[in-house]
């Protein structure tokens, strides 16, 4: 049931001047890479075979590159990065639960990313404050000791602003 929204049209002009800037080296593609998704907030797929024809790479390599490392997207994802922990400490102290109630509230499940583009859900081995159990992350905010109001505080403040 994976649910990809449909991806906004890409300003491959945009794109095509980050490119420029790295010509020819090699070296740049993770940098680049970095840069692309700063500005379009995802590397969309058919830029793959421009930055390799621009750094003298294979489309397959940029490829392997871009997938392999998991803070580089080839999907659009939403303005804010919902991650809950699936730490020892936290399922331990009923994170099931929570990450069933945020997928409640935003309507998605983990991987997905809400049609409005205001949230993508995601899981996390560990955010590293069991001692907040159970926890999430929204961005770089932490929200520790959930439950169920607290989960509906969150999200109900969030869908306001």
């Amino acid at each position: 049931m994976e649910k990809q929204n449909k991806a906004p049209a890409v300003n491959m002009k945009q794109v095509e001047k980050i490119i420029t800037g790295y010509k020819g080296q090699k070296w740049a593609l993770i940098p680049l890479a970095q840069e692309i998704q700063e500005k379009i907030g995802y590397i969309p797929p058919e830029a793959i075979p421009r930055i390799a024809g621009s750094l003298g790479l294979f489309p397959s390599q940029v490829q392997g590159v871009v997938s392999f490392y998991s803070q580089l997207y080839t999907h659009p994802r939403g303005r804010n990065i919902v991650s809950v922990c699936r730490g020892t400490a936290c399922h331990v102290r009923g994170g099931k639960s929570i990450l069933k109630l945020v997928k409640q509230h935003l309507g998605v499940d983990e991987g997905q990313t809400t049609e409005d583009m205001e949230y993508t859900l995601e899981t996390v081995a560990c955010l590293g404050v069991c001692a907040l159990a159970p926890n999430m992350m929204i961005n770089k905010d932490t929200h520790g000791n959930l439950n169920p109001k607290k989960i509906s505080r969150i999200f109900g403040r969030n869908k306001k602003e």
